[in-house]
């Protein structure tokens, strides 16, 4: 398998991003989901108290609980500005803090998820369509455009039918961003210090909702022919 193109730099931002083999769904069920963000939220950490298998096992407070200090220790591999999980797809928009930061991070992510779906679902094999593909932020542009790209993701590929649908989509940070007080999974200042409100925010994404669906019809229409 050929190398990485670009190396992975601390202190980058970079949008990371994986699809299923032959694009099929590696989410199934609501539990998928949850799965996958909690694993996201546990792994982004460098020095965990327990193995992941013993975390499992805590009850739902518990696990909270853990995952609330780890946070407050900021001992990061990864710093986490947004997420969106689709049927098929993962979008990650990731700050590397610590060297091979996020390379480890997605390792870990990987393998996790796969071992956890390929048990669920009784089945074998990689789930993901090979190594994730990183791309370097490289201007203040480029990246709220990430940021909005990410969080329509859902309303982009008919995932939801309405824009309302995607404030409340629970797979994406996008309700954290609308809600900054109410989460905190995300380091939001980053993207929200370029606009006056998160209401502000909310009407950059929604802006350029339509034109974006009409990108991917429109890409997906050259690809069938």
């Amino acid at each position: 398998m050929p190398g990485r193109n670009i190396p992975l730099v601390n202190n980058q931002i970079y949008h990371v991003l994986n699809r299923g083999v032959a694009s099929q769904p590696i989410f199934l069920n609501k539990k998928d989901y949850q799965r996958a963000l909690e694993t996201v939220f546990y792994y982004q950490n460098e020095d965990l108290p327990l193995s992941y298998s013993t975390f499992l096992k805590l009850s739902q407070p518990k696990r909270e609980e853990t995952l609330k200090k780890l946070k407050g220790k900021g001992n990061f591999l990864i710093e986490i500005i947004a997420f969106c999980l689709m049927p098929n797809h993962f979008h990650l928009l990731l700050k590397q803090v610590q060297d091979n930061g996020i390379s480890i991070f997605m390792s870990n992510l990987s393998n996790s998820y796969t071992r956890y779906f390929n048990i669920s679902h009784k089945r074998i094999g990689p789930l993901f369509q090979g190594k994730f593909k990183a791309i370097r932020i490289e201007t203040e542009e480029q990246l709220l455009h990430g940021s909005r790209y990410i969080h329509l993701n859902p309303y982009t590929s008919y995932v939801i039918k309405t824009l309302k649908e995607l404030e409340t989509y629970p797979y994406s940070s996008f309700a954290e961003y609308l809600n900054p007080q109410k989460t905190d999974h995300c380091q939001k200042e980053i993207i929200l210090d370029s606009f006056k409100s998160s209401l502000d925010y909310k009407r950059f994404v929604f802006d350029q909702a339509d034109y974006q669906r009409k990108l991917e019809e429109t890409k997906h229409l050259i690809l069938e022919e």
